[in-house]
């Protein structure tokens, strides 16, 4: 599997900041046929940073109602990955919006 086609964005938000500061943890949204390993490579070949483990979690999909019970939108079911890195080294997540438009 693609590097670019196995990870399609990274996740920043607040929880994975703290956690990108105080573990070296990154949060990456993932294809959902992706195996921890086609990640672990992809990090490999798209950051050259060595990857000590990798949890996955599927998020199920949500529905948002608004006034009187009516269905406004519903979330996507997505599947991310959370990446512990090796050392204690750290990513530049710039590279990957980079690299990607090329």
């Amino acid at each position: 599997m693609n590097a670019y086609n196995t990870i399609l964005k990274n996740v920043v938000t607040e929880k994975s900041s703290v956690r990108q500061a105080d573990a070296k943890q990154y949060t990456f949204i993932v294809k959902r046929n992706a195996t921890k390993i086609d990640v672990k490579n992809a990090i490999k070949a798209i950051y050259g940073a060595d990857v000590d483990s990798v949890r996955m979690l599927i998020s199920p999909s949500k529905e948002r109602f608004v006034g009187k019970g009516r269905l406004i939108t519903k979330r996507p079911v997505l599947k991310k990955a959370i990446v512990s890195l090796k050392g204690g080294k750290t990513l530049d997540l710039n590279k990957f919006k980079e690299d990607k438009t090329k």
